[in-house]
């Protein structure tokens, strides 16, 4: 919606769309907490969004529509659709932290969305705040604030105490009326799809952003290839909608299947004309997971991790695509067999089953019939509240196929002064130690060469004819080596390594 209509007799002015960004845990889901006196926060996992939302604020009288977007990194393609459909941004930075990646990543969002952009510089009450330093972090990612000669309003603000949340308010009705937004109130209704997901009750539902016309229940609406007839709309807050107006987010029911987030709706007076509009439609490809992630060398023998994905909305499963096709292996495959919205059903049960398959699932809960096979199975199926939390159990699934290595420790060296004895499975011999120290039951490696070879094992150590069971650096020593599987021979000068060694599983 960061496009203006034309100024005209049929269009009226529309609340303006703001999407709030920032980094993680700055306070952007707080900001919009004290806006509408509401509590968000309690029902969010970690306190961190999971997925996207739209809701409305009034300030002087007049209506605002803001989407708060998740500031976690994995939720990148989430905050920049939130970006296309706004009119103004709010970027959250905090004053005790100032500039981070996400703060970076939403600066480049908003520039590409080409949208006017106010800077609330949050935490202000916070011990360690500075202002000051924000506003010159922004200066160094092309960001200037009013003050330092720029085009950028920067308020400095604390959700916590709501200070600064009017004069931040103004500015956006401010910002909105420079741009004069307008849209068309009457005819067909258009918009985009803002989140989608099942609701074991009512089916599949969206949240949509009405940008011009009017919905109203019972329209014939379209999305691409899925045409679906409004059968109830509700608004931010729940409560029952016969109608909605451009800039409104509404909740709608009716659709067969889930629409595409990101996609663009409209209506039709009757089911004929919405089928037209879905069949000359083309059809972006959808956003769902390689069924087979490769990686790799081209001919490179991999092991297969089988996954199934379950996620509360649609947004949600292209957030954990995105964060699991960027963990990196050349050993180990991820293989999605499956991945969808609702909860984890005995289908999946039986396809995991099948096919030798875990399965994930992020905000969603697990059928009772779907327990009970599972356990009779043997299925693992885990569920996961925060998104980082799953990644983290693909990560240590990928990393449990791979070949455990042994770690190789040098606990000191002795130089080999004389040769006492050598017998058919050991040697008894003399030396001094010169780094570090010996120990008794240690493993013993001739290092001759580039390359180390094991010798044996040390099975007795004397110091001045005592036997003792360590010897530190610069002492002279006695020592028997175990060389049962030795077939070579050690002489004066030799250099020996003595070591312990554990078998380690690989990380990702």
């Amino acid at each position: 919606m960061a496009e203006t209509t034309s100024p005209a007799k049929h269009a009226d002015t529309r609340p303006p769309v703001v999407v709030v960004l920032g980094h993680v845990d700055h306070g952007k889901t707080k900001l919009l907490d004290t806006v509408r006196q509401a509590n968000v926060v309690a029902g969010e996992s970690g306190g961190i969004t999971q997925h996207i939302g739209a809701y409305q604020a009034e300030a002087n009288g007049q209506l605002i529509t803001f989407l708060d977007t998740p500031g976690h990194e994995a939720f990148t393609a989430i905050r920049s659709r939130g970006a296309k459909v706004a009119d103004i941004a709010i970027l959250v930075v905090a004053a005790d932290e100032s500039v981070k990646p996400q703060t970076k990543e939403a600066i480049r969002i908003i520039k590409d969305a080409g949208i006017p952009c106010i800077v609330a510089i949050n935490k202000t009450d916070k011990e360690g705040a500075n202002s000051a330093k924000v506003k010159q972090d922004l200066a160094q990612e092309d960001v200037l604030v009013e003050e330092w000669g720029g085009q950028t309003p920067a308020i400095e603000i604390s959700a916590k105490t709501g200070a600064g949340i009017p004069e931040l308010l103004d500015m956006v009705i401010l910002v909105a009326q420079l741009q004069e937004l307008q849209s068309i109130p009457t005819g067909p209704a258009s918009g985009v799809i803002i989140e989608s997901n099942l609701d074991k009750r009512r089916g599949y539902i969206a949240t949509a952003l009405v940008q011009t016309g009017t919905l109203r229940v019972g329209d014939w609406i379209v999305v691409d290839h899925v045409v679906g007839k409004v059968k109830s709309m509700d608004d931010f807050h729940g409560a029952p909608l016969e109608e909605a107006l451009p800039s409104q987010p509404v909740l709608i029911t009716g659709w067969p299947e889930a629409p595409r987030v990101g996609g663009q709706f409209h209506t039709a007076v009757a089911k004929k004309a919405a089928e037209d509009l879905a069949a000359d439609s083309i059809t972006p490809p959808p956003v769902a997971f390689d069924t087979y992630r490769s990686s790799g060398a081209p001919g490179s023998e991999r092991v297969l991790l089988n996954v199934i994905f379950k996620a509360d909305v649609a947004s949600s499963l292209e957030a954990i695509e995105l964060a699991v096709s960027s963990i990196p292996s050349d050993q180990v495959t991820l293989r999605v067999l499956g991945s969808g919205i609702g909860n984890i059903s005995e289908a999946d049960v039986k396809t995991a089953a099948a096919k030798g398959a875990i399965i994930l699932g992020f905000r969603v809960a697990i059928d009772p019939a779907a327990q009970k096979l599972a356990e009779r199975d043997g299925i693992t199926i885990s569920s996961f509240d925060i998104i980082y939390e799953l990644i983290e159990a693909v990560r240590t699934g990928l990393a449990a196929l791979l070949p455990t290595q042994t770690k190789r420790t040098v606990l000191g060296k002795l130089r080999v002064l004389a040769i006492f004895k050598t017998e058919s499975r050991s040697v008894i011999l003399g030396g001094k130690v010169t780094t570090g120290s010996i120990k008794k039951g240690s493993l013993v490696d001739l290092a001759r060469g580039e390359t180390p070879v094991r010798i044996g094992k040390i099975t007795n150590l004397q110091q001045e004819k005592e036997d003792v069971s360590e010897v530190a650096q610069g002492v002279e020593c006695g020592l028997r080596i175990d060389t049962s599987s030795f077939d070579g021979d050690i002489q004066e000068g030799d250099v020996l390594e003595f070591v312990t060694e554990e078998t380690v599983q690989q990380t990702l």
